[in-house]
């Protein structure tokens, strides 16, 4: 595929493992003609003189290549282990069956982990964590199939399910986009209509590849996007973001996120006239949901702007550079902040991919921050984002002090604050390794729902 085909800006920069031979590799450390490169799309007048950036996206393109080498693997592994721990659940629960992955009962590790589905009913509506608290569990919820979403939705928390939806991504020539919507209430009653954003599931190498991936592209207006969420949204080769796209005729289940679900928030907005919208993600969800609402306001969607209540977003990575901050930092923080980006601890996702162009990457907004005993603070950035924690003797005892802090702490806040803060024998066991492993069970919506519940209040005028 040619440079031109694959890109639709006049500034870019597309890391390409797919592409890259040893030779490649080789020629991007000893020359700075970075444009003649077949591992890296970008203008072939482009030059990278510093070795340090070279070096960054060397090490980089080493790591995409080794996680996609290992995804057909690592998925199968993944399968059978989920596969198997939902069987030992069955018959722990008396029930003598095969799972069945589509079916209601069905979890995925991250369910498995936390099997907490039911909102806190003691956060009533008026409570200020009462949007950031709805918005978690649907974060933690959107990991699940459609039929176990469904029953969630339905029969747990009393809610309208509208739809599930599995996106296409044109670049990539596969699904790597879910997400599901709600409304609180069925029709035109309806008080609140929520878009979840799946993050990267546990077993996918290939999106853990994506997380990793410093590649950009620059759209006109609104800065420096990262590349692989773009492409998950729903962006279009050759053209970008144009205001509407028709979908892959002659084949209805291949949708782009973006596009299908603006869709269908505008409609039912428009049946809904009380309604207003949430989106959510947890991990890389949390950077397609806060993408999702940017691009609505790039594409002037003033109706639907106007009624947007909050982007929550839970270990959200990096999006963007310091004009598209500003871009979204316009439309989503006045007149009052819309935009609530929480973090936890050693969470690195956060801190991703902050390699490569670290100047094209950056977060925005106010950070909502849990430290390790779930106390909340709120904070330009995310602590210790400037280095990284393990780079020193220092770090590498902190990290392994940190993860007996978090295996004390799980055993206590089971005992002291009852049965919704009790774990399961799963990340009991992931914590009790992570003393010697420290990050483990790093990146879990366990601790994000934890601390929004331990929370007095969420601040939303900082």
């Amino acid at each position: 595929m040619s440079k031109l085909d694959y890109c639709f800006s006049n500034d870019y920069m597309v890391l390409r493992p797919d592409r890259a031979s040893p030779f490649d590799l080789l020629h991007l450390l000893f020359s700075p003609k970075v444009g003649r490169n077949k591992a890296v799309d970008c203008f072939t007048s482009t030059e990278i003189r510093s070795f340090p950036r070279r070096l960054a996206l060397f090490l980089n393109l080493l790591l995409q290549i080794l996680l996609l080498s290992l995804a057909g693997p690592v998925a199968a592994i993944g399968a059978a282990v989920e596969l198997a721990l939902n069987f030992v659940d069955n018959v722990l629960h008396g029930k003598m069956e095969y799972p069945d992955r589509s079916s209601a009962s069905y979890r995925s590790l991250t369910g498995l982990i936390d099997r907490r589905v039911d909102l806190d009913r003691s956060i009533a509506p008026a409570d200020s964590r009462h949007h950031a608290a709805l918005c978690v569990m649907a974060s933690k919820v959107a990991y699940e199939n459609e039929a176990f979403i469904r029953d969630v939705v339905t029969r747990r928390w009393q809610m309208e399910f509208v739809k599930f939806y599995n996106c296409w991504n044109e670049f990539e020539s596969a699904y790597t986009a879910q997400a599901f919507v709600f409304c609180d209430k069925a029709g035109p009653d309806a008080e609140l209509v929520v878009v979840a954003f799946r993050g990267t599931p546990a077993f996918d190498a290939a999106r853990w590849r994506a997380d990793l991936d410093p590649s950009w592209y620059k759209v006109p207006r609104l800065g420096r996007a990262h590349a692989a969420y773009t492409h998950a949204l729903g962006a279009q080769r050759n053209m970008g973001w144009p205001k509407w796209v028709e979908h892959i005729k002659g084949k209805p289940q291949k949708v782009y996120a973006y596009y299908t679900i603006r869709d269908a928030v505008k409609g039912l907005l428009e049946a809904s006239p009380k309604a207003r919208l949430l989106v959510t993600g947890h991990g890389s969800g949390g950077a397609l949901a806060v993408l999702f609402a940017t691009v609505m306001a790039y594409h002037r969607e003033k109706a639907v702007m106007d009624r947007l209540a909050g982007v929550y977003t839970f270990g959200q990575p990096q999006v963007g550079d310091a004009m598209l901050a500003m871009f979204a930092e316009r439309n989503l923080d006045r007149p009052k902040k819309r935009h609530f980006r929480f973090t936890y601890a050693g969470d690195p996702l956060p801190r991703l991919p902050g390699v490569g162009s670290p100047a094209h990457f950056l977060h925005f907004g106010l950070c909502l921050h849990f430290d390790v005993s779930y106390n909340l603070k709120v904070f330009t950035e995310i602590p210790g984002e400037t280095a990284s924690p393990s780079s020193s003797a220092a770090g590498f005892v902190a990290s392994r002090v940190n993860a007996a802090r978090e295996l004390a702490r799980s055993a206590y806040l089971g005992y002291r604050r009852g049965g919704y803060f009790r774990e399961g024998w799963e990340l009991l066991l992931m914590r009790v390794l992570a003393v010697p492993l420290p990050g483990l069970p790093f990146h879990r919506a366990h601790d994000y729902v934890n601390g929004v519940a331990l929370a007095a209040r969420i601040p939303k005028d900082e």
